[in-house]
């Protein structure tokens, strides 16, 4: 059962826990931990009907020390997270080969139109701790068919004013702009009463170079981290009203943007990109852009909560969260064959803006022998995307270089979304040793679509190619959807658990991407519209996701594992056209199924020896028979392993990470890697010195969205030299940190 609750060990249940223990080198398994992922109510892991993992504050600290992103930190602890890639984008990270809903304090970082900058959102100093649910499900709303990852911040505590100190450096040694430092500061404290924080953290980035030495090429699709400058700004306030009320404000400035001026030569008159010569590719000096890539995030929530409403404990969260993402320039050209473009060239760069903002209610009460939650979530999605042009002879005499904004077009189409969506859930004991779980959702979700002509167009008119286009008429469409879970829990015995689950979670799969599109007839100047997707026409389907899964954990004193198996299935597919880069839904059954395990041993106080594995396999049904899942989505499996020693003053952690080679159908493929790195702690009479190595034995490889990369946008926008990115070669990280 729930423990009860009291102002002592206050607990925010939308939006996760502070409580922080002992690091045992990987996402813990440990039983007696709190969380809410995984019941919407505080629940010990023990209680839980499914793969739950908790990161601490100490084991993200650690990771951090090597110079590694979020991303790329859950993606070495969780085994069903896939590995993080080095850039921007968190692309094709998914969880059990699928989709998973991101959250800070339980506010939802997923849009309708999927970015995938989840992780580029928050810096490791301003978490408190990480918690995971594998699988999918519909407790906290549509996008999660692969699973929950709530990342809970750092908070105030009563006591004596504190402060938090960190510096650090990174360098691979290759040039002297390889090199990246970074700065954070906090200052925490309170009383019985009031209890606040204030954390701000800066890092500035250089250049990434591969095992030989060479300078990675810069990502001009999702952009990537070279040349990055990032703040992280986050504050908050709690407040006991009385003894049975609080009152929590918690409010974040993010902003992570190109801040350099190197970039990739894409050839005088992008004649690398047409492949008129395809060896002028280079890296430069001399960008100036007038929009630079970037990701800038507001948010706000303010958490309250009452102990004895009625019976009850009644929670409450209102948010609100503002982004803007910039994209690189990227080239939109063809020759016309005597050195030059063809008309309609041109070099743009997409802006993309979403204000979210809602409300979460939540009512729970201890019976005997059951707990009962019920409540509501509402959210207001409003989502534009824009495309910046950018005066195509400089940009083509430069290779690229230069980006000059001549106008600003239409890339998507307007789109509201409002989810309405009252849940129930509800924890029985049965007997002393078995517990059921279940619960039932339904979501109203409503979408709007702007009226919207074709971006390719909108681009034709700004060009004076032609005078008018006609606009594809936008409109609303309702969705209406149940989605249910029942779980077990059966206690072998007091460090021990095997259970079941079958549960659902559901997602609308980009409509901005999916909306827009149209043929064009052109007469006299002017663009009659012939045929386009609508609202009315083809409207966009949601995909639904099933999932059942059975498991075991335990937790002792030498030793804790968990282990699960599942299967997934949907009876729709989601795919990209890769001509258009637009999303398609088809009705092809899939099925993603596998294996996901941890285990770490404690021989004596001082070592861990310890690893997971996470064996998957995704597949689509066409025309009967199951075939092998496209690379543009397919999860690798993995396997990591590490040794960690420790003493009271020392730490010293070997880790590594080998990723499975993938292919498809077609026998293309993903290849896989194996990468290790070694981080050391030591405790100074005043702070602790941390140095980390990553990419240990400086390993030569392309990093899974490089490869991805390849299949999106060659031969349609350039050749495979200008996409195909290679991994960070072996770089050293040295962190000094301080509480006082």
């Amino acid at each position: 059962m729930i423990p009860s609750l009291s102002h002592k060990t206050w607990v925010p249940a939308l939006f996760g826990l502070a409580i922080s223990h002992a690091s045992i080198g990987h996402a813990t398994t440990s039983l007696d931990e709190l969380v809410v992922v995984g019941s919407r109510a505080p629940a010990q892991i023990s209680e839980v009907p499914g793969t739950v993992w908790v990161v601490d504050e100490e084991e993200i600290t650690t990771q951090a020390s090597t110079g590694k992103t979020l991303k790329q930190i859950l993606g070495e602890l969780v085994p069903s997270l896939d590995a993080g890639p080095q850039g921007r984008t968190n692309y094709g990270q998914n969880m059990r080969g699928r989709k998973a809903l991101v959250m800070i304090d339980g506010v939802s970082l997923n849009s309708s139109r999927a970015v995938s900058r989840q992780f580029d959102s928050i810096d490791p100093f301003n978490i408190a701790r990480i918690e995971v649910l594998s699988g999918a499900t519909a407790l906290y709303g549509g996008g999660a068919t692969g699973g929950i990852i709530n990342i809970v911040t750092k908070k105030g505590k009563a006591g004596e004013t504190r402060f938090s100190s960190k510096v650090g450096a990174s360098s691979g040694f290759n040039d002297g702009d390889d090199f990246a430092y970074e700065a954070a500061q906090s200052i925490s404290g309170g009383n019985d009463r009031v209890q606040a924080r204030l954390g701000v953290a800066f890092g500035q980035n250089g250049a990434t170079y591969d095992a030989d030495g060479d300078p990675v090429k810069p990502d001009v699709t999702q952009t990537d981290l070279q040349y990055n400058r990032s703040i992280d700004v986050l504050g908050n306030v709690g407040v006991w009203l009385n003894d049975n009320h609080r009152l929590d404000v918690t409010a974040q400035y993010y902003d992570s943007r190109y801040n350099g001026d190197t970039g990739l030569y894409l050839g005088e008159d992008f004649d690398a990109v047409t492949g008129v010569n395809p060896g002028a590719f280079g890296i430069r000096d001399g960008v100036d852009f007038d929009q630079e890539p970037a990701t800038e995030r507001y948010q706000i929530s303010l958490n309250y909560q009452a102990y004895d409403v009625l019976g009850h404990t009644f929670y409450a969260q209102a948010y609100t969260r503002d982004e803007a993402l910039n994209f690189h320039p990227f080239p939109y050209v063809r020759p016309d064959g005597s050195g030059g473009l063809q008309q309609g060239s041109y070099y743009s760069a997409s802006r993309q803006e979403t204000a979210l903002s809602g409300i979460k209610l939540l009512m729970t009460r201890d019976l005997s022998d059951m707990t009962m939650s019920y409540g509501v979530d509402y959210s207001r999605e409003r989502f534009e995307g824009d495309q910046t042009l950018f005066d195509l002879a400089k940009a083509a005499s430069s290779g690229g270089l230069i980006a000059d904004r001549t106008d600003v077009v239409g890339r998507y189409p307007d789109t509201d979304i409002d989810t309405l969506a009252p849940f129930l859930q509800f924890d029985y004991q049965l007997t002393p040793d078995l517990s059921l779980s279940g619960g039932l959702r339904y979501e109203n979700v409503k979408t709007e679509i702007g009226d919207f002509v074709d971006s390719d167009f909108q681009v034709m008119v700004a060009q004076g190619l032609i005078s008018s286009a006609e606009a594809i008429p936008g409109g609303e469409e309702s969705y209406d959807e149940f989605l249910a879970n029942l779980g077990a829990v059966y206690e072998l015995s007091p460090d021990q658990q095997i259970w079941t689950n079958y549960s659902q979670g559901s997602t609308l799969p980009d409509p901005a991407k999916w909306y827009g599109q149209g043929t064009y007839t052109i007469s006299d100047g002017q663009a009659a519209l012939d045929n386009a997707v609508t609202v009315n026409g083809s409207p966009l389907q949601q995909v639904k996701t099933d999932q059942v899964e059975l498991g075991w954990r335990a937790a002792r004193a030498g030793w804790d594992a968990q282990v699960a198996l599942y299967y997934a299935w949907s009876d729709k597919e989601v795919a990209y056209d890769r001509q258009e880069l637009t999303v398609v839904v088809n009705d092809n059954e899939t099925r993603n199924y596998g294996l996901e395990a941890s285990a770490a041993f404690h021989p004596t106080t001082s070592w861990t020896v310890g690893g997971t594995t996470h064996l998957t396999r995704g597949e689509v049904k066409v025309n009967g028979d199951w075939q092998k899942a496209s690379l543009t989505d397919a999860s690798m499996s993995k396997v990591t392993g590490y040794v960690d020693w420790h003493d009271a003053y020392n730490q010293l952690r070997f880790q590594g990470k080998h990723l499975m080679d993938v292919e498809d159908e077609s026998g293309n493929e993903l290849e896989g890697r194996t990468t290790f790195d070694l981080i050391g702690n030591r405790q100074l009479p005043v702070g602790q010195v941390s140095l980390g190595i990553i990419n240990l034995f400086n390993e030569d490889y392309s990093t899974v969205w490089g490869q991805r990369s390849v299949i999106f946008y060659t031969p349609f926008y350039g050749p495979e030299e200008m996409f195909d990115y290679k991994g960070q070669g072996r770089t050293y990280t040295l962190t000094y940190s301080v509480d006082y």
